[in-house]
């Protein structure tokens, strides 16, 4: 892989810069602003293991975008995803044992699958050179439907169970069907919206891990 390639994925990026992205890229202080809202949850309630490295993770999710959207080639869209799956595993783990009440061994094997899937996905998709191919309908969002469909089947088991964090479990599964809606729209409305609409992904995505991790905070198992 020639890791400075350029990518071209997103209605803004109307040609080679390091600032031809500026919406996309200054829209990932979404990311920090989420981390520095679980970091005072923190402060207010107490943790647990991992907590923190979920709080550093998130905030990690928008410098690794902010990189790509700057830079946009291979190397950088691995800055890009990289902390984003690893945030999805590590918050998989942690919420079947803290909102599931699943047994901690059940816990290190849901985070540690998805962990696997994620590689194994993002190493296809590199060996294969799909990220700078064609983006097709959906524009790339094909990756994250699992992540869609777990995070309802989530919303759907914590309202079926009357779970305290049930509210903020939906309001992030909304959230992020919203962001994902928009990112893949962003290549089809071009000639409408120049600026595309991929900066919504960053807005309601930030949302949704702000979400997700009050859910995570405030109703921890103790």
């Amino acid at each position: 892989m020639d890791w400075l390639t350029p990518i071209d994925l997103y209605c803004e990026r109307a040609g080679p810069g390091l600032w031809a992205e500026p919406l996309n890229a200054f829209t990932n202080a979404a990311f920090p602003l989420a981390a520095f809202w679980g970091w005072q949850a923190l402060r207010r309630y107490g943790g647990a293991p991992g907590f923190g490295l979920a709080v550093v993770m998130a905030a990690l999710i928008g410098v690794g975008s902010f990189l790509f959207h700057v830079y946009a080639n291979a190397w950088s869209e691995w800055a890009d995803v990289v902390p984003i799956w690893g945030f999805v595993a590590l918050y998989v783990g942690l919420s079947t044992y803290h909102l599931g009440g699943a047994p901690a061994r059940a816990a290190w094997i849901a985070g540690s699958i998805t962990a696997v899937a994620a590689t194994a996905t993002l190493t296809l998709t590199s060996a294969t050179g799909a990220e700078t191919g064609p983006p097709g309908l959906l524009n790339g969002s094909g990756q994250y439907a699992p992540a869609l469909i777990a995070l309802l089947a989530l919303a759907g088991l914590m309202a079926w169970r009357g779970h305290p964090a049930r509210g903020w479990i939906l309001a992030a599964a909304l959230a992020f069907t919203v962001s994902l809606v928009a990112r893949t729209l962003d290549l089809h409305l071009c000639a409408d919206v120049p600026a595309g609409t991929h900066f919504i992904w960053h807005l309601m995505n930030g949302l949704m891990v702000g979400l997700l991790l009050q859910a995570l905070i405030r109703h921890r198992r103790a």
